[in-house]
């Protein structure tokens, strides 16, 4: 994978226009994550030292292309000052007079938020003039927006072919990371894979089956293939269709590839039934609810995971949000952070397993967590992602 890195210019005095992933989560109009805004700050701090002047692209949301204060980037232009140490200019478009104005008053390191590219509709439609209406506010463009590398959108696809174009540090960490794990990871490979539903991640079991040596199955989708199995699950969350589950079992078998699933489950009456939440062994669910997998299983996943030198974790296994139903996830990932330290790479997938390695403590001792989700999910099922295409499509050999 050829593309050019921000080591790869000079940047001073020149208007850098660089898309970053802003997507934050808000709550009552406050910033309620900064994993984001942190993950941008190596490549905005180095460019800034280098005397380029910043101008910055993102989105916040999903307006639907109509200008919308909730969806404002406001917010976030104070939270990139207090951690860049210096004010940060915050302008209400990304486009027009008041834009172009700003833009030619930067000096050497001076930092420009604009304003949400999703309020035009023009943005997700990946329209050719808005995409050099963008364009001309730059001499360079840096991709450094990971999460958003899977849309072919103006500011991620459009602008790179209008500009020469960069990676950023945290794209150039996310692809190498990411690469490694399809081309060249050490083994014993193990996946530990949740979330709610197979369906969803069919295309990451079929590109990872002919790559990892186990999987290790929770969340939702561990009743999909229980059940696939012909276990009764009760009022557990599962797929409609099991065909594809099914597929993937059998796939794995001719393959040899261990597909694990839970022995014990920690269930409940209902969702939120939490006072009533105990452990059974998985072919006792009854009516109940699979909220968890139960400590047999994740003391059985620890085992395999402690074993291993390569490690990716694509999914809670279980409603870690809730006290009752952390357990698993939290033994989980105790369970990789140990292999970690013993030297194993590990790698978080982003989206809901970000989220759980960050409240239950386990993401910092991780070599690498994504700050992809969709992207993430796409890379590992082997997709060509257009914002990384569109940075490659140009690029000359550079060690990069």
């Amino acid at each position: 994978m050829q593309f050019r890195t921000i080591r790869d210019v000079d940047v001073r005095g020149k208007r850098v226009l660089i898309r970053e992933d802003f997507n934050v989560p808000m709550q009552n109009g406050e910033i309620a994550d900064f994993t984001r805004i942190d993950a941008a700050i190596p490549t905005l701090s180095d460019l800034r030292r280098r005397g380029a002047r910043l101008v910055i692209l993102s989105h916040l949301g999903r307006p639907d292309g109509q200008r919308n204060p909730k969806y404002s980037l406001r917010p976030v232009s104070a939270a990139l000052g207090d951690r860049l140490g210096r004010s940060v200019i915050f302008i209400d478009d990304c486009i027009g007079p008041v834009a172009k104005a700003t833009v030619e008053s930067l000096r050497d390191g001076d930092v420009l938020l604009l304003e949400n590219v999703r309020f035009h509709a023009e943005e997700e439609r990946n329209d050719p003039a808005f995409a050099r209406e963008l364009a001309s506010l730059g001499d360079i463009y840096v991709n450094d927006a990971f999460g958003t590398a899977h849309r072919a959108h103006a500011s991620t696809e459009g602008v790179a072919h209008l500009l020469p174009s960069y990676a950023g540090y945290l794209m150039e960490a996310e692809l190498r990371t990411l690469a490694a794990l399809v081309d060249d990871p050490a083994k014993p490979f193990v996946c530990v894979i949740g979330g709610a539903k197979v369906k969803d991640k069919v295309g990451v079991f079929t590109n990872l089956m002919e790559r990892v040596d186990a999987f290790c199955i929770g969340g939702g989708m561990a009743n999909t293939f229980l059940a696939a199995q012909g276990i009764d699950v009760g009022t557990s969350l599962r797929d409609d269709d099991l065909v594809p589950a099914q597929e993937i079992l059998q796939t794995a078998q001719r393959a040899g590839v261990a597909l694990h699933v839970p022995v014990d489950a920690v269930v409940a009456p209902a969702f939120d039934a939490d006072d009533q939440a105990h452990v059974v062994p998985i072919d006792a669910v009854g009516a109940a609810m699979i909220l968890d997998i139960g400590p047999a299983t994740a003391a059985r996943y620890a085992r395999i995971i402690e074993q291993a030198r390569t490690i990716v974790f694509n999914g809670p296994m279980g409603v870690y949000e809730k006290t009752p139903y952390q357990n698993g996830t939290r033994v989980v990932g105790e369970a990789i952070a140990t292999a970690t330290h013993a030297g194993a790479t590990s790698v978080v997938g982003g989206g809901d397993a970000a989220a759980a390695a960050h409240q239950l403590g386990f993401a910092s001792a991780m070599t690498h967590v994504s700050t992809g989700g969709g992207a993430t999910l796409e890379f590992l099922e082997g997709k060509t992602l257009p914002g990384v295409a569109a940075l490659t499509m140009h690029a000359e050999p550079s060690g990069a």
